[in-house]
């Protein structure tokens, strides 16, 4: 093959990189193979070095992932795994507990894997490792200078054609806010791409989910059709080299470079990873993603406060009842700090209008920043400023200076759109700025997790997902789509689908209405949303209004902590129900949900311990499959040795809080 046709094949649409090697050289038959079993030796990875460097993954014995090609391309026709020579190798076994600044999922994370480096002529190596729960390998450089990289192949062979949910992207300007399509591979035709992570069904065997860890100065990856049957190989944005601006957020890309990164020669590249999984439970329960991320070098960490934040923009501001007009005001934000204030909520956002489009400085008329700076500060709630990210870019030091000085929480950026490697470094220059300056940062219009939040744990979670504001303007919002995505794009990282709506209606009385918007599904499946979904900034979307109609629901939302201690997946099936213990201190939160079909699970307390507790329980009512508003509530005595038959409705949920007596 030549090297002007190995280019050619970088693009897709003028505008991504993937790969494949220059000419390759002849056969090696002495070059060595190596192997790398996970610690439980039921994954093992197989890497030859003949000709071309290949990687291939079989799962108790058996082969998921055929040989597959792994290769870095650099300007001036060096391609790094293509006629490898191995200068050495470096087994390590690793088995410690890393202790998170954020509680995502648990309060201590065993990181436990094995690994081998291998060592090329030419000052590169690739790192492969393998855990108990997935796969991961990422190149290693060691090259004089800055580096340009034309085009990286990751090939995902597999060992038969099998069906992927696959995030289908229709651009490369996009928030990865998308449906999974249930497609086989061969479906996968030319030009057809999705954004990450995906899900491969190998039918009889386990669930692999394709993803990246440590994304840090390089572009993110999206997956496209390989080159072979039943493949998958990664796909790149290249850099930009122009851009246009639409309004004042949608930066869109009118000439990009032949190439996808320029970086220093010396470094670290991003992981990609299978996440390796024999039940659908095991989904839920990875931590891969933290694990392979960079440590955080912050020294002074104990600022980072998880929390509850009222949310203004879905509930368009309607509250109701009150003295005055609502609206983008400063009394209408004094309610929303006053309930929260009453509550308990830590946080609350100012969404979209409080300044000028355009211009962070300019404060919009009816606003008074340093009245209600003080007035939260006297409250003894957090603000967090929502922003549009070019205007934070053109105004990063100013505006987060005076942020600072208001004695702002945090920031919520949104509309990114891409994941070049231009943007993947603003996504990081946003974490140390805001850090420097004590800020929590949600990102949204954003690409998936990739361990940002292990490096920088004040980027404290991220949207990309089908979330709970789709429900204004589509059908998306659905309790399938929120029984399928955990599997996937939560597995990445924490979610920001911002829950808790208080207007839920049945599948036939559902609609869209922007300015008063409602849920699918019960009440009982918000709720248990925020025992199944991980996010250390956890929305309640709904108006003020409506909250204090429901105390009931209210009492468990001001309760329900937002990080965990401890994690228990009693049950799950992608796509069809999930059924979740969580631990905060000595409580417990039990949550279940389910798609469209009525179900009933049993749920095993085991998981208690000894000692008398009582539950605190909320459940679908007898009318939730009519309407979504109907549910019970009970208390009950329970101990470790019960197991409890539970019904979920059509859409419906469950959710109990489990304290010592």
């Amino acid at each position: 093959m030549s090297r002007r046709s190995v280019v050619a094949g970088f693009a897709l649409m003028a505008a991504c990189a993937a790969t494949a090697p220059a000419a390759l050289s002849a056969p090696q038959s002495e070059a060595p193979v190596f192997t790398i079993a996970s610690p439980n030796g039921a994954i093992e990875i197989t890497v030859v070095t003949r000709g071309q460097v290949t990687w291939g993954v079989t799962v108790r014995g058996r082969e998921v992932l055929r040989p597959s090609r792994i290769a870095l391309a650099l300007q001036g026709g060096r391609v790094l795994g293509a006629g490898p020579s191995v200068v050495g190798s470096t087994p390590r076994r690793v088995d410690q507990v890393l202790r998170p600044v954020v509680r995502l999922k648990r309060a201590e994370i065993r990181d436990r894997f094995a690994e081998r480096r291998i060592d090329f002529s030419g000052d590169y190596s690739l790192v492969f490792r393998a855990y108990d729960d997935g796969v991961a390998y990422r190149f290693v450089t060691r090259i004089p200078g800055e580096i340009t990289v034309e085009g990286e192949e990751a090939t995902f062979a597999f060992a038969g054609d099998h069906t992927v949910w696959f995030p289908e992207e229709t651009s490369l300007l996009s928030h990865q806010e998308r449906l999974y399509k249930r497609i086989r591979i061969s479906e996968i035709t030319e030009g057809r791409f999705s954004s990450l992570p995906a899900l491969v069904d190998v039918p009889g065997g386990p669930k692999i989910a394709i993803t990246e860890s440590d994304l840090l100065d390089y572009p993110g990856m999206d997956l496209t059709s390989g080159p072979e049957v039943a493949s998958l190989k990664g796909l790149f944005p290249a850099y930009p080299l122009k851009v246009s601006l639409a309004r004042d957020r949608d930066e869109r890309v009118v000439e990009r470079a032949p190439y996808i990164a320029r970086t220093r020669g010396t470094r670290e590249f991003p992981w990609r990873v299978l996440v390796v999984a024999e039940r659908d439970a095991d989904l839920l329960s990875t931590d891969i993603v933290y694990r392979l991320a960079a440590e955080t070098t912050m020294t002074d960490t104990s600022w980072i406060k998880p929390g509850k934040v009222a949310w203004d923009w879905w509930n368009d501001l309607n509250v109701y009842g009150v003295p005055f007009r609502a609206g983008v005001n400063t009394e209408t934000y004094k309610h929303y700090i006053d309930f929260a204030a009453e509550h308990g909520i830590e946080y609350v956002i100012l969404d979209e209008g409080w300044y000028k489009l355009g211009d962070l400085m300019a404060v919009s008329p009816g606003m008074d920043l340093d009245a209600l700076a003080a007035y939260a500060k006297q409250k003894n709630v957090g603000l967090i400023l929502w922003v549009i990210w070019k205007t934070l870019d053109e105004q990063m030091a100013p505006a987060l200076d005076q942020f600072q000085k208001w004695g702002v929480k945090g920031i919520k950026v949104d509309f990114m759109q891409r994941e070049d490697q231009w943007m993947v470094n603003y996504y990081e220059r946003v974490a140390r700025e805001a850090a420097a300056r004590r800020l929590l940062v949600d990102f949204h219009g954003a690409y998936k997790p990739t361990g940002l939040y292990r490096t920088w744990p004040n980027v404290i979670t991220s949207e990309g997902v089908v979330g709970l504001e789709h429900s204004k303007w589509s059908l998306d919002a659905s309790p399938a789509n929120a029984v399928t995505f955990p599997f996937m794009r939560m597995m990445a990282g924490p979610v920001d689908y911002t829950p808790g709506a208080m207007l839920n209606a049945v599948k036939a009385a559902f609609q869209p209405i922007y300015g008063r918007p409602m849920s699918q599904g019960t009440r009982c499946q918000q709720l248990a949303m925020y025992v199944v979904y991980e996010s250390p900034l956890q929305m309640l979307a709904d108006s003020p209004s409506n909250y204090r109609r429901e105390p009931e629901s209210l009492a468990f939302l001001a309760a329900v902590p937002t990080v965990w201690d401890e994690t228990r997946v009693l049950g799950a099936a992608v796509g069809e129900h999930i059924l979740v213990a969580r631990r905060n201190g000595r409580v417990w939160h039990v949550g279940a949900m389910t798609n469209w079909d009525a179900r009933d699970l049993d749920v095993d307390l085991s998981f208690l311990g000894p000692g008398a507790f009582e539950a605190d329980v909320y459940r679908d009512g007898p009318n939730a499959d009519r309407a979504g508003v109907d549910y019970a509530r009970e208390r009950r005595a329970v101990t470790a040795g019960d197991r409890l038959r539970i019904h979920l409705a059509p859409g419906g949920g469950w959710v109990a809080r489990i304290t010592p007596r």
